[in-house]
């Protein structure tokens, strides 16, 4: 009889890695542009109401 391995638990592992991998990249992003917007709009605010 042939031995076939599993492979599903490895390819489940796979895929776990990959999207915390893309959730890490996205929070990076996120906090990045937040900065950005959160100082445009204060500059906005400040030009608008000075």
């Amino acid at each position: 009889m042939l031995y076939l391995p599993r492979e599903e638990g490895q390819g489940l592992v796979e895929y776990a890695l990959i999207l915390v991998l893309i959730a890490i990249i996205v929070i990076v992003i996120l906090r990045v542009l937040g900065q950005k917007v959160s100082t445009t709009f204060s500059q906005i605010s400040s030009g608008l109401g000075g």
